[in-house]
């Protein structure tokens, strides 16, 4: 890989050694689709395809069927499949979930986009619209944000939050760069300020 601290992939001999260290979403693509196994676009999947790959499990890519006719879902209830009424956001899906919540102008939440992605993607055929207005109203939760996404979050905010970091200009870069030195490594993914007294001479 492209930095001096984390072994390269074929080097890394368990799934634990692995998760130390920090992975963008297009290097975990690289090494799913180099292992010829199967490459969804999501973080979370890619690191349980990796993780069942160290188990001795290999995920392959679903082969690709000529097209099936679907029957058309045309009436839409709250146990109707997610992926048996070829969801969408457009108006159609909106108009049901506005009747659902009495909201006139509904919006889909990220949460429910992540998931709607999921569903697809895993070809999850018991996932209802029932299950993501549940989604909606906070009762269940499917695909949220990636780990990864939510460590670097609460990093910056922890660093910002941390008065000794008042002295930078531009704090958002140099919380970039003591991240990208935590990221590489198999140090954990949070920040003190014994990290910044460390490393101080290297932001």
């Amino acid at each position: 890989m492209s930095n001096n601290n984390r072994p390269d992939f074929d080097d890394i001999k368990n799934y634990e050694e692995f998760s130390k260290y920090y992975w963008y979403r297009d290097e975990l693509i690289k090494i799913c689709r180099d292992l010829g196994l199967k490459s969804p676009s999501g973080k979370i999947e890619l690191n349980k395809i990796i993780e069942a790959y160290f188990a001795g499990e290999r995920i392959l890519p679903e082969k690709k069927h000529g097209k099936r006719k679907r029957s058309v879902v045309t009436e839409l209830t709250l146990d109707t499949g997610l992926i048996a009424c070829g969801f969408t956001f457009g108006n159609r899906f909106r108009d049901f979930f506005s009747k659902q919540t009495g909201e006139e102008h509904f919006k889909f939440n990220v949460d429910m986009v992540a998931t709607v992605k999921a569903v697809k993607e895993n070809g999850d055929e018991s996932f209802t619209l029932g299950d993501l207005l549940d989604l909606y109203y906070g009762k269940k939760t499917y695909a949220m944000y990636d780990k990864s996404a939510l460590q670097w979050n609460r990093f910056v905010k922890d660093f910002c939050a941390d008065d000794a970091t008042k002295v930078y200009g531009e704090r958002l870069k140099v919380a970039a760069k003591l991240w990208s030195i935590v990221r590489d490594s198999d140090m954990e993914k949070i920040y003190s300020r014994e990290l910044l007294e460390k490393y101080r001479d290297r932001l």
